[in-house]
C-alpha cells in the first residue's frame, strides 16, 4: 500500500465522520421542530484492487438518510388547526409558487386570506365538498385546493337530504281510504305526526309536517306537507297538497322495512330536491317514538368554529349550531418513505428510490388517522445524538492519527537521501 493511499484513506475517514457530525448537529438543532425526522449517516466501504503481498486501502463513502418512517410523540394543543398524523401518511402542502410537497409538520394557522399555513409557509391542500362528496385522485394531486376558512363570509346551504329514525306503533288502527292525508281534505286522518326544519336556497327555514298513517297490517303511508300552507286551526287541507309521499311495508316478524321503498322524495319550498331517508324506521309493539331527525343545510351565518374529524373531514359550525362539511384532508404515502428527498421547510419530495406518491384518505389501508389539536414532535433522541457525537469525535481523531502517521512516514521517506 502506498503512503499516499493511507493518507487518502485517513482523509476519507475524517470526511465521513464530519458528515456524521453534521447530521448530529442538524438533529440537535431541530430536536424541537414539529414533524422533523432525524437524519443518520450510513457508511459503506470503497475497496481498491489488491495483489498478493500488496494491499491498497480504499476508504469510506457516506449516505445521509432521513428516518422519515419513525414517528415522533404526539403533543396535544388547544388549537383545532394543529394537525398530526397518527400512523403512516403525510399531509399534502403547496408552496406559494404552486409546487406540491409532503410534510408531517402540521402546525397550521390561518393567514390573512383564511388559508391554513404552517410555520414554513406551506399551505394545506384538501378536496372541497362544493361538488359533492370528494374522492381522492390516487396517482396525482389533481383536484386539491387550498383549505380556506373565513369567518367573514356569510353563507347559506339548501337542504338536500335528511334522515328520520323512530318507531311506528304496531297496534295502530288503520285509516280507511278517502280519509288519508294524501286526500288533503278537511278532516283527513293520520296515525302519528312530527315536524322537521329544512332550509331553502336562501337559507330560510321551511317547517315540514310529516304524517305517518297506518293503512293496514304492516303498511304505512308517509306524507310530507309545507306547514306554511296549512289551513289555520285544522291543518287540512294544505294549499298545493303534499310535497311528497311514499308507502312503506314492514315485516310482521321483525318489525323492519321489507319493501323497496325506504325514503320520500320531495322539493323543499323555494329550495332544492330533498330526500328523506326512512330506512331506520321500525314497527314494534310500543308507541310512536322519534329517536332522531336530521337534515343538512344551514341558515345564513358566519362560521363560529371549525372541527376536524379523524377521517380528515373539516366541518364548519355556524352560530345557529348547524354544521357543514367544507373539505376532506387527504393523506399521501410512498412505498419507501425513508428514500424521500428532504427539502428545506421540513417537507419531502418524491425521489426515484421512494416510489410513486399515492393519495388516499385517513384510515384507508395503511394510512393513519388525522388528529386535530395535536402536533407530532421530532423523533430525535438527544441522548442518542450526544452519544453519536462522542463516537464521531473519537473516530475523527483516530482517522486524523492515521493521516498524521502517513505524513510522518512520508517525511522519513523524503529524508532517506540525506
Amino acid at each position: 500500500m502506498s503512503l499516499y493511499g493511507m493518507m487518502r484513506t485517513g482523509v476519507s475517514g475524517m470526511n465521513a465522520q464530519a458528515n456524521r457530525l453534521s447530521t448530529v448537529a442538524d438533529n440537535i438543532a431541530n430536536s424541537d421542530t414539529t414533524g422533523y425526522k432525524r437524519s443518520t449517516a450510513e457508511f459503506s466501504t470503497l475497496l481498491m484492487s489488491n495483489t498478493e503481498g500488496l494491499y491498497n486501502s480504499g476508504g469510506v463513502t457516506t449516505t445521509v438518510r432521513p428516518q422519515v418512517s419513525g414517528q415522533g410523540v404526539l403533543q396535544y394543543t388547544t388549537s383545532v388547526s394543529d394537525l398530526a398524523v397518527n400512523g403512516d401518511g403525510f399531509f399534502v402542502v403547496q408552496d406559494p409558487s404552486g409546487t406540491t410537497f409532503l410534510t408531517r409538520a402540521g402546525a397550521f394557522v390561518p393567514d390573512g386570506q383564511g388559508r391554513l399555513v404552517n410555520a414554513a409557509g406551506f399551505q394545506l391542500m384538501a378536496y372541497s365538498y362544493d361538488n359533492g362528496v370528494p374522492s381522492a385522485t390516487v396517482n396525482g394531486f389533481e383536484g386539491l385546493v387550498p383549505v380556506v376558512i373565513s369567518d367573514q363570509e356569510m353563507t347559506a346551504s339548501p337542504s338536500t337530504q335528511g334522515t328520520f329514525t323512530g318507531n311506528l306503533p304496531a297496534a295502530a288502527t288503520p285509516v280507511a281510504a278517502g280519509n288519508l292525508p294524501t286526500d288533503n281534505a278537511l278532516g283527513s286522518q293520520y296515525t302519528s305526526k312530527s315536524s322537521m326544519v329544512a332550509y331553502d336556497n336562501l337559507g330560510n327555514k321551511a317547517l315540514l309536517d310529516v304524517y305517518f298513517t297506518n293503512t293496514g297490517a304492516g303498511t304505512w303511508q308517509v306524507s310530507v306537507f309545507d306547514q306554511s300552507k296549512a289551513t289555520a286551526g285544522t291543518s287540512f287541507p294544505y294549499t298545493g297538497g303534499a310535497l311528497g309521499s311514499a308507502n312503506l311495508t314492514f315485516d310482521a316478524t321483525t318489525g323492519k322495512l321489507t319493501g323497496a321503498v325506504d325514503s320520500v322524495s320531495l322539493t323543499v319550498p323555494n329550495g332544492s330536491a330533498f330526500s328523506l331517508d326512512l330506512s331506520k324506521l321500525t314497527q314494534l309493539g310500543t308507541g310512536f317514538t322519534v329517536a332522531d331527525a336530521q337534515v343538512n343545510g344551514n341558515a345564513p351565518g358566519t362560521i363560529d368554529k371549525v372541527q376536524i374529524s379523524k377521517d380528515g373531514t373539516v366541518y364548519a359550525q355556524y352560530k345557529d349550531g348547524s354544521t357543514k362539511s367544507l373539505y376532506k384532508i387527504p393523506l399521501a404515502d410512498v412505498q419507501s418513505p425513508d428514500q424521500l428527498t428532504a427539502l428545506a421547510g421540513n417537507v419531502y419530495a418524491q425521489s426515484a428510490d421512494s416510489g410513486a406518491v399515492r393519495v388516499g384518505f385517513a384510515n384507508e389501508g395503511k394510512l393513519g388517522s388525522v388528529i386535530s389539536g395535536a402536533l407530532e414532535n421530532s423523533n430525535v433522541d438527544i441522548a442518542e445524538e450526544l452519544t453519536n457525537m462522542i463516537a464521531a469525535q473519537r473516530s475523527y481523531t483516530a482517522n486524523s492519527k492515521v493521516f498524521q502517521t502517513g505524513s510522518d512516514l512520508m517525511d522519513v521517506l523524503v529524508n532517506l537521501k540525506r
